[in-house]
């Protein structure tokens, strides 16, 4: 058994399954299920959910209305393995309409929250030097998007 992630769109569940799976690997977009009557929140023939993976894990997109928006109250974590793979995921999930943050956080253009981090961080952060991590975690806490090798230089004192 596994879990599966459902979210909650405001009638543009397909395009946002179409945007991530562009962005992220091991990505499909898998089933859809169209309304076969009227719903509370769907005619006839509409789209309700779409059915999509990316990083090999399941997501439902439904196409629920605006009752319900998406909040930082939930967000995904993205460990990048470095600084490049950093960049390329806060430059494609903040274009077009997405909104930076703070330490590492960000909305895309559907209001997802997003942490785009790096196991690395833990090193400056949690590392056995304490001085160290308060210079790394006051660096972190000015910066939008994380910069490894900042931190790295404000843990070693630099």
């Amino acid at each position: 058994m596994e879990l599966t992630t459902c979210l909650w769109f405001n009638g543009n569940a397909r395009e946002a399954a179409e945007y991530y799976t562009s962005i992220f690997p091991d990505a499909s977009i898998d089933t859809e299920w169209n309304a076969p009557t009227d719903t509370p929140g769907n005619s006839q023939g509409e789209e309700v959910f779409v059915e999509f993976t990316i990083f090999g894990q399941k997501f439902v997109g439904l196409n629920g209305g605006p009752r319900f928006p998406h909040s930082e109250a939930v967000s995904f974590q993205i460990p990048c393995r470095d600084q490049e793979e950093i960049d390329f995921y806060w430059d494609a999930l903040t274009r077009d309409g997405g909104e930076e943050s703070q330490c590492g956080w960000l909305k895309d253009k559907f209001g997802l929250s997003w942490q785009v981090i790096s196991p690395e961080l833990m090193t400056y952060l949690g590392g056995p030097n304490p001085e160290g991590a308060q210079r790394a975690t006051q660096a972190m806490l000015a910066m939008t998007k994380i910069k490894l090798a900042e931190l790295q230089r404000a843990y070693e004192g630099g």
